[in-house]
């Protein structure tokens, strides 16, 4: 013969104990990231461009007289 208990009327205790321990593994991570991550990723960039490194120089035609409708850059009437 078995014997069962139950007894329904006893209050269930609750533990805030794994949203602790979720909120620090959250700061430890955060904090890792700040220390090794970004570091990292700013030694990995590109380094800033020196004055005069490239001189990009664009010519672009001078369109149409100014009757409109000739070319690009034609004044409208």
């Amino acid at each position: 013969m078995a014997t069962i208990i139950n007894n329904p009327g006893e209050p269930r205790e609750s533990s805030s104990t794994g949203v602790i321990i979720g909120l620090l593994l959250a700061v430890v991570l955060i904090g890792a990231f700040i220390i090794w991550g970004l570091p990292a990723l700013r030694g990995n960039s590109a380094p800033p461009a020196q004055d005069g490194g490239v001189n990009v120089d664009v010519n672009l035609p001078g369109g149409g007289g100014s009757e409109g409708g000739g070319g690009a850059g034609g004044q409208a009437n």
